[in-house]
């Protein structure tokens, strides 16, 4: 026996027996590959790109992004996706997942245990992307707290593309948006926007709960709406859980293929908005667009072509299984951002990909902060301005409304505006992004407005 466990022999026999196992342990080689990858010492781009990335990440515990050296980064492990520590045994990655639901539309777990089913999976960044909802993210946002994992607010939004002069030729599109941790800048018109949405969702749900019953499949409409739970908009995955449940489906992908999918026998349109529409607004609310799972799509190209032209900053490239070359060519082609997510619902079985398993190169996170920092940067500008040009209830509200618990009731008591800058910003952005005249010039205007801990402003002068 030598060296790496190859058995020396002089007949033909043993030549055989080692020629199938070098065939084996290629295979073997080759399989793990797949699933993780060889890993190696980060190139200088990774290191620099994993860098800026750990010190957004831990904004809110700035002495683990601190303890980070240029050189210790430089020794850490890259696999072909994620960046992990080389601690050995318990190394740790971090792991981004920007593609999940909750209870608040159609996943099967409340905000607080998606947060939580994170954690164990060692997730660190999760973005909560409801369909056509945000209504989950202030639990998230509490329960990340508590677990030590940052939140990107995000939503899946529900669009129809509609090819020019070929209405036939239309299909659903979903479109993801993410925002910074203080949320969309005028909120109301995004909220409005989504209500519409979800509106027709639940005359949509309706529409297939008919088709089914007219296919001798009498499902009722109290089942579906009970499954989906008081004020949450109804989807197809609430209507096929209402078929299993009623046992006319062996399971829920039984009900995808028979009955809800696109064009299907029971499938149906709500009142979705065009694509262009959706992602126009995303980008006036500050928010980054991201087209979801374009493998669902009929005609991909056409889609991706006109959505660029609309403002589209990213799709979805990463899968559990890994990237798709085709859809990053493309994504090359228009000059897109590379991500993706689990897009994890709770439901379990082997159809769906567990939270925390796609596998973004670090770099791909480099590239989609480095885009979206300075947008939610001005959205969290033009929110704080507003308030301090007019100090209303309202314009409070839009900067507590994600985090009201931690900015009004944690740490000692605010006592005017500019405590409540103070206080936010550096949660939020990075000591670099901090360091300009606009909020300077802000935060000079806060501290003659004095707040109160039930919130309401009162000038500074007037006590």
């Amino acid at each position: 026996m030598v060296g790496d466990g190859h058995v020396l022999c002089s007949n033909s026999n043993c030549s055989n027996h080692n020629s199938k196992k070098s065939k084996d342990n290629k295979n073997k080689k080759k399989k793990k590959k797949k699933r993780g990858g060889s890993k190696r010492k980060m190139t200088p781009e990774q290191t620099l790109a994993f860098k800026s990335v750990s010190e957004w990440v831990f904004l809110d515990h700035p002495s683990s992004s601190s303890s980070l050296s240029f050189s210790a980064a430089a020794s850490f492990l890259v696999d072909d996706f994620g960046v992990q520590k080389s601690l050995g045994k318990g190394g740790e990655k971090m792991v981004f997942d920007l593609h999940s639901h909750s209870k608040c539309s159609d996943g099967f777990l409340s905000p607080t245990k998606l947060v939580e089913k994170a954690h164990v999976n060692g997730v660190k960044v999760l973005a909560l992307t409801d369909h056509d909802t945000m209504s989950g993210i202030p639990e998230a946002l509490e329960a990340a707290r508590r677990f030590g994992i940052k939140i990107i607010p995000g939503v899946e939004i529900s669009t129809i593309f509609s090819p020019r002069e070929q209405s036939e030729l239309e299909e659903p599109v979903h479109i993801l948006a993410y925002y910074s941790s203080c949320g969309p800048k005028r909120i109301e018109q995004l909220e409005k926007f989504l209500a519409n949405i979800r509106d027709g969702r639940f005359l949509r749900a309706k529409n297939m709960v008919s088709k089914l019953n007219k296919l001798n499949l009498p499902v009722k409409w109290e089942h579906v709406a009970r499954i989906a739970g008081k004020g949450v908009a109804p989807g197809r995955l609430h209507v096929a859980r209402a078929m299993l449940e009623a046992g006319y489906v062996e399971n829920l992908k039984q009900a995808f293929a028979r009955y809800l999918f696109d064009g299907g026998p029971a499938y149906s349109m709500g009142s979705e908005p065009p694509a262009e529409e959706a992602i126009q607004l995303i980008c006036n609310t500050g928010g980054v667009a991201v087209l979801a799972h374009p493998w669902a799509l009929k005609n991909p190209v056409a889609v991706i072509r006109r959505l660029k032209e609309a403002g589209l900053h990213g799709m979805e490239v990463y899968r559990s299984d890994g990237k798709l070359a085709v859809y990053s060519d493309l994504a090359d082609v228009h000059g897109l951002l590379k991500l993706g997510g689990s897009d994890y619902h709770g439901r379990g079985g082997n159809s769906e990909s567990e939270l925390g398993s796609v596998n973004l190169p670090v770099v791909a996170v480099h590239d989609f902060l480095k885009l979206a920092r300075p947008i939610w940067c001005d959205a969290i500008r033009d929110i704080f301005e507003s308030y301090a040009e007019e100090p209303s209830d309202s314009n409070l509200a839009r900067i507590t409304r994600f985090g009201r618990t931690r900015i009004l009731k944690g740490g000692s008591p605010l006592s005017c505006g500019k405590d409540l800058i103070d206080r936010c910003l550096p949660l939020w952005l990075t000591n670099e992004e901090r360091q300009n005249a606009d909020f300077e010039a802000i935060r000079l205007k806060l501290s003659h407005i004095s707040i109160n801990q039930g919130g309401i402003p009162i000038p500074v002068g007037s006590k």
